[in-house]
């Protein structure tokens, strides 16, 4: 695929280039990255030359509008990145808690609206924001639920999506949070896990052992920015994953020498610590099952698992940034020092061409900050497959699990706005044991009206709907009041159990992957609602447009909900809204 052709992105936040990596190696081509930390964007630059706006910027600051004059468009396929997190991190629990009655207010967890601001002003196809699972809890859910209504007020269909790097092809257990945005004209749903990318593709399940044990042997503040591989070491370093992840994921041929593998000095005491630690073991399993007595000059019942020692036979503990100041919960299984730059990239599959011209301890702190390359590629992937297939249905043909034909519908799929709302009427009005003895095809017909009349909802988020409930629109059919809905999902408070009975169908298989996640029915609806509100739009007085505070929107994006209804759709008074 050449350059030109290739689908865009731009990475905010983009520390020094994991996702930006995998994202390339997914065939995107990277318009601009931007971070303010001056060691990553170093990094990111020296790896990245093609990349003409590698931008050490202050996003708070730095305005969309600067950057559409530096790249020269407003045309961008994807947005992606990762604001930071510490702000939600569950380990953080001094200087201000992130959970709890100690929470304090961090300004870091309204980075998430920068993010945003920049996806309003490009209005990409697909967004993806990375974050700490802390996200979830912090401040009672409260973020967790504004990124989803906020990414949804701005036209997107947003879904919460937990990653597991692991089961990506990372040697380390690593659990993020994704929120996925995809804009509400591209017809299709992520569903389901992220799915490893080619590189790590049926060799899951990599051990720290895999990645690490090919390096030449250090000792404690030995080892050098740059050196010679151990050739020998590495020829017997193979069997299981090893040669895989060594030449397909670290692209060892590709790396002249070895870089950044020079291990940071300890003590002494620290030392003879090291020594007291089984393989896999740290020290508060040690002092309890045991009864080991360390040296080290901490409270013990503060820091009982002070110390870790890394096992081969496992993954690694997640890499943090916090190794920039001490690695003591990263010792290596079988040497007595702590984890090398090298190793840490490693576990993060960072290939070993890639460089970090930067001191030692701001080489840990990117490293640890950064999306793995293998994750970024499986979303990278995703998002290919994803707008791979909307331009086919827009085409009308075929591709992967989208089914979609022009000509004809599946008769369980809504042929207008009126038979959509009396088949959704059916089965909204159920009790949920009314629902579990509906027949499929009655249901099957609400289930695909749903998804029809509500095309901006997601599947998944018929779960998980958060506490707080907001009044939209006054889509009052019939006995159906469909104003108020939940913040967080977006999903109307009257159909909460249609969604879980679709959950429990699909869980039990009684729903098919493709009536379940009913593209069809999600495109019929998006094409009906387009051509609806184009009526309106060339009905409406003129008088009552100068009203709307509402922006206007671009030809071609679809509306959010509010704008799409039928024409005798309303909003709510404010003596209707009290009443509430």
């Amino acid at each position: 695929m050449s350059a030109a052709s290739k689908p865009t992105f731009i990475d905010l936040f983009c520390g020094c280039g994991g996702f930006s990596l995998g994202m390339e190696r997914a065939e995107f081509r990277c318009l601009a990255a931007i971070d303010f930390n001056s060691q990553a964007v170093q990094v990111f630059q020296a790896n990245f030359a093609h990349v003409t706006h590698a931008l050490e910027r202050d996003l708070t600051q730095f305005m969309p509008q600067e950057l559409e004059q530096l790249i020269g468009t407003k045309h961008v396929d994807v947005i992606v990145g990762g604001p930071p997190c510490q702000g939600f991190s569950q380990a953080r629990q001094r200087d201000g808690a992130n959970h709890g009655p100690r929470t304090i207010d961090d300004p870091r967890r309204h980075l998430y609206q920068r993010f945003l601001a920049f996806v309003e002003h490009f209005k990409p196809k697909v967004f993806v924001m990375e974050n700490v699972l802390g996200i979830r809890s912090a401040s009672g859910g409260d973020y967790f639920t504004r990124v989803q209504a906020e990414g949804r007020k701005l036209g997107y269909r947003v879904v919460p999506r937990e990653e597991d790097a692991t089961k990506l092809g990372v040697p380390q257990n690593r659990k993020r949070q994704l929120f996925i945005g995809i804009r509400l004209d591209v017809p299709g749903y992520l569903a389901g896990e992220l799915e490893p990318a080619p590189h790590a593709a049926n060799h899951v399940g990599v051990t720290l052992g895999d990645a690490i044990m090919d390096l030449p042997v250090l000792a404690a503040g030995a080892g050098a920015q740059e050196m010679e591989y151990d050739l020998a070491r590495r020829s017997a370093h193979v069997g299981g994953n090893k040669h895989h992840y060594i030449h397909r994921v670290l692209q060892v041929r590709s790396a002249k020498n070895l870089t950044a593998h020079y291990s940071r000095p300890h003590s002494e005491r620290g030392l003879r610590d090291f020594v007291l630690l089984h393989e896999g073991e740290n020290c508060k399993n040690a002092i309890l099952k045991r009864g080991l007595k360390f040296e080290f000059p901490y409270d013990k019942t503060s820091f009982k698992d002070r110390y870790t020692r890394q096992s081969r036979f496992r993954p690694c503990s997640t890499i943090v940034a916090h190794m920039s100041k001490d690695g003591l919960m990263f010792i290596h299984p079988t040497q007595l020092r702590s984890l090398t730059p090298r190793e840490a990239a490693r576990v993060q599959s960072f290939p070993d061409w890639f460089q970090f011209p930067v001191t030692r301890t701001h080489q840990f702190r990117v490293i640890g900050n950064a999306v793995p390359p293998l994750v970024g590629e499986a979303v990278g992937h995703a998002i290919a497959n994803l707008l791979h297939s909307a331009a086919s249905l827009a085409a009308g043909s075929n591709a992967n699990r989208v089914r979609f034909k022009t000509a004809t519908r599946k008769p369980s799929i809504p042929s207008s706005q009126d038979e959509a709302f009396a088949w959704l009427t059916a089965i909204a009005l159920q009790t949920r044991q009314e629902l579990r003895k509906l027949d499929a095809i009655t249901f099957l017909r609400g289930w695909h009206s749903l998804l029809y009349l509500y095309p901006e909802l997601h599947p998944d988020n018929a779960i998980d709907h958060g506490d707080t409930q907001e009044i939209g629109e006054a889509h009052i059919l019939g006995r159906l009041d469909l104003s108020e809905r939940y913040s967080r999902s977006g999903w109307p408070v009257m159909l909460v159990l249609p969604g879980l009975e679709a959950w429990r169908r699909y869980e039990a298989k009684l729903l098919s992957d493709d009536d379940f996640y009913c593209i069809e029915a999600q495109r019929a609806g998006i094409a009906d609602k387009q051509k609806n509100f184009l009526v309106l739009e060339n009905l409406k007085p003129r008088a009552i447009a100068n009203k709307s505070s509402r922006k206007p929107t671009q030809p071609g994006h679809y509306l959010p909900d509010a704008c799409l209804l039928r024409s005798n759709s309303r909003r709510l008074t404010m003596d209707e809204t009290a009443a509430r």
